[in-house]
């Protein structure tokens, strides 16, 4: 399928709707669509007859898509046939390291956790033999979402016919020039890139970050020469790949999802037709009726009978009172009155059983009412012990999973059956996930009991079971998912499971 064939509209693998032209180099063509069957934005690439390098970038795209940091861009399906080849990766939304750098450089700790963050994220790359190999502010991304994204590992080397024999070497320096750009607001390069403006230089070598803006740490200064400025190394040791980048900014602070502050009624413009009702159900407390007025009795003839009626009113009050002084008096004097009456009884004792963390053998997207899957291939990031790395459901078009489905959840396989004391599921920071904590001994829906259940989540949300629970398999089922930039999917940074100990 040549480039002039493929319009606005085209549909490709009955799914990918192609909406508009982003770009086009060289015979190939950037477009975003839409995935028609899960509602969402995709990227997808198409190619011109006369674009040479087609296998190799599909070929690259499917070995891409065998990734599993979601800091990397994942492709989601690649194809080459007689009738058309195309990739379809992420659409990812946010601000590029050009967008942050427009008003001048980066907060330097800012700058170090970005990078951080990006060379962790090659590291695993690398370790599945898979590199960039050009990267540029454009491809460092700082999502809506507020996470880290580092676009086109493999595929975008591939679509520039970009090769090296040292691959380890060249995404290192890279990553310390992005170090630079967010340190300097200047790209250490001949020519300008991003719009950024070339590094100033000195005799005829580009300047340290420290030489260009004032303020930068020492150490990141260190950093950034020993990455990708030979000539200021001064005897000290190149960081060779993305790992030792990484491990040298390991203790930088990270770049933390931003809290959103909401009004005390949110609005709801933009939500379902029951976003929100939830909120309103509890700020609007039931008013208490006020006691009728009493109605005054004719007067005339009647007066001898309101003169009984009081007196038979006072007479009730005085015996009330009399009742209700006894009544205290024998409670005040009575030793054997429990004080507690309506405490349950196995409260104290609960409350002093002490639990441990009991860690899950594997974990699993759990999709049993679509496509059966959920992202599984990221599930393992929610038991990893690192509050950095996160696994996420797809992305919806409203709170309910766009109508789709009931629910969608992380499913945890214990390895056998555990009491549950608790499960601590951090959640995004973004109020709005109904979640609820269903546990069992078979990992199919219909034997997993609910155990209890928390509406408007959001961060460090304890599920704490109503009575005893005891199983092998534990889910942590989203039945409403918060909103993100228009989308709205569940994400888990991390779970722990509690128990007493084994059942």
């Amino acid at each position: 399928m040549s480039t002039s064939a493929v319009e606005p509209g085209t549909r490709l693998a009955e799914r990918f709707r192609l909406e508009d032209r982003v770009s086009e180099s060289d015979g190939a063509t950037l477009w975003k669509a839409i995935d028609e069957i899960l509602a969402r934005p995709v990227a997808v690439h198409t190619f011109g007859p006369d674009f040479p390098r087609v296998h190799e970038v599909v070929t690259a795209a499917r070995a891409a898509s065998r990734l599993t940091d979601p800091r990397l861009t994942q492709v989601f399906d690649a194809a080459e046939d007689d009738k058309a080849a195309y990739v379809v990766s992420e659409w990812v939304t946010g601000e590029s390291l050009t967008d942050l750098l427009a008003s001048g450089p980066l907060e330097p700790e800012r700058a170090a956790g970005l990078v951080a963050e990006a060379a962790e994220a090659l590291a695993h790359a690398h370790e599945a033999q898979l590199y960039h190999l050009c990267l540029r502010p454009a491809h460092l991304v700082w999502t809506t979402g507020n996470t880290v994204k580092v676009l086109g590992v493999a595929v975008d080397a591939a679509l520039s016919g970009l090769t090296t024999d040292q691959p380890a070497l060249d995404d290192a320096e890279g990553l310390g020039r992005l170090l630079y750009a967010g340190l300097t607001g200047h790209w250490p390069g001949d020519e300008e890139e991003g719009g950024l403006p070339a590094a100033p230089m000195t005799d005829d070598h580009f300047c340290t970050p420290r030489q260009v803006t004032a303020g930068v740490p020492s150490y990141l200064d260190t950093v950034t020469v020993r990455a990708c400025l030979p000539e200021s190394r001064k005897g000290q040791g190149a960081l060779a790949s993305p790992a030792e980048v990484a491990e040298a900014l390991a203790d930088v602070a990270r770049p933390m999802p931003i809290p959103i502050a909401y009004p005390s009624t949110p609005a709801i413009a933009s939500a379902s037709h029951t976003e929100g009702l939830d909120v309103a159900h509890r700020q609007q407390l039931p008013v208490q009726p006020l006691p009728p007025t009493p109605r005054r009795p004719p007067s005339g003839g009647g007066s001898t009978l309101n003169r009984v009626l009081m007196t038979l009113v006072v007479l009730l009050v005085i015996a009330a009172v009399g009742v209700g002084a006894w009544t205290i008096g024998r409670s005040l004097g009575s030793p054997t009155t429990p004080e507690t009456k309506g405490t349950s009884p196995g409260t104290t004792t609960a409350a002093s059983v002490p639990t441990q963390v009991v860690k899950p053998k594997k974990a699993q997207g759990f999709d049993p009412l679509g496509d059966r899957d959920e992202k599984s291939e990221i599930a393992d990031l929610a038991i990893d012990g690192k509050p950095g790395t996160l696994w996420k459901t797809e992305r919806y078009t409203s709170a309910d999973l766009g109508n789709l489905k009931k629910g969608v959840g992380l499913l945890l396989d214990m390895g056998k059956s555990v009491q549950i004391s608790d499960v601590v599921a951090t959640l995004s920071d973004v109020p709005g996930a109904t979640v609820e904590l269903k546990v069992g001994d078979s990992p199919e829906l219909s034997a997993l009991k609910t155990v209890a259940t928390q509406k408007n989540a959001a961060g460090k949300t304890t599920l704490t079971p109503d009575q005893a629970a005891t199983g092998q398999y534990v889910l942590i089922w989203f039945t409403r998912v918060p909103a993100d930039a228009g989308n709205f999917h569940g994400t888990i940074y991390e779970v722990v499971v509690h128990s007493p100990g084994s059942a």
